[in-house]
């Protein structure tokens, strides 16, 4: 178990990380809301990823997805303002994600005078999890608030997130395609390889294959992650468990890495992004 601190964090269901590390570390995930037509679900808590692919497959219409609402931030924050006298409050791009504007909403209207410093991420999935699991380790081993954010800060700029996609149909349609809309209409020509780049989508190369796509995502990995812990190298992936988990092995081996950690990116990124996503995070 996990030292005690008074700093506590909070994330939210776009972090991917597992529920035992969560409930090890006393880290709040609050979910992120999944939309079938008039239905509305907390994404892991009151829909699985496996019943969402059901549902995906099966709907008529794409799913949306909604931040949580300020209410669930409320919830989260009491609760670890009960044990805590500081919360670093940890979430996805605003290009990408209404999460932060919820939680200031809720720490301006509930809890106006406690420390809580909420941070504009710039990412999402596999770095934010690495982000998270930095401020946790941190503030367990005594880092003060202050450089812990301080440290947070600098690792904005370093995040690396490549990317591929069956198709940007979900892309297009939920809104977070960024400067990859350009690659709209010429779908049936190229495998784009996509990026997140300061918080928003955009194509970074264009190829034929997909096998063409992947040795270039291999390739990308190979010239500029670092060969140290520090660049929390890990791949992530909607649908692709097999694909991934050869991935990381073939990355491992080559960047002589102990353990990639393969990440289920979940149903909200999974909703914009589509089944069949592959990819690489790191920090540069």
């Amino acid at each position: 178990m996990s030292k005690p601190s008074r700093i506590r964090v909070v994330t939210d269901t776009t972090a991917v990380l597992a529920r035992d590390y969560l409930e090890a570390h006393h880290v709040e995930n609050v979910p992120q809301i999944i939309v079938f037509g008039e239905e509305s679900f907390q994404e892991e808590y009151e829909i699985s990823f496996p019943e969402f692919i059901r549902r995906l497959r099966t709907s008529k219409q794409l799913p949306k997805t909604a931040a949580p609402l300020p209410g669930l931030m409320v919830e989260a924050y009491r609760r670890q303002l009960a044990e805590a006298d500081t919360i670093l409050s940890l979430h996805p791009s605003t290009e990408v994600s209404g999460t932060v504007r919820s939680a200031i909403t809720a720490k301006q209207e509930s809890f106006p005078e406690a420390d809580i410093r909420i941070l504009d991420t710039r990412t999402v999935g596999a770095n934010l999890a690495s982000m998270v699991m930095d401020a946790v380790e941190w503030a367990e081993n005594g880092v003060s608030a202050d450089e812990i954010m301080q440290r947070l800060q600098a690792m904005i700029p370093r995040s690396r997130i490549y990317f591929l996609v069956a198709t940007l149909e979900y892309l297009q349609k939920g809104g977070r395609i960024g400067g990859a809309s350009a690659l709209i209409g010429t779908l049936l020509q190229i495998k784009p390889i996509l990026e997140l780049r300061d918080g928003r989508v955009e194509p970074l190369e264009k190829v034929r294959t997909h096998h063409q796509a992947l040795a270039r995502l291999k390739e990308l990995v190979i010239e500029q992650c670092p060969r140290d812990p520090s660049a929390h190298l890990s791949v992530m992936n909607a649908g692709e468990v097999e694909a991934a988990e050869r991935l990381a092995h073939e990355l491992a081996s080559t960047l002589g890495a102990k353990h990639v950690p393969v990440y289920n990116v979940g149903a909200s990124i999974t909703t914009h992004g589509g089944p069949g996503i592959l990819g690489v995070a790191f920090f540069v």
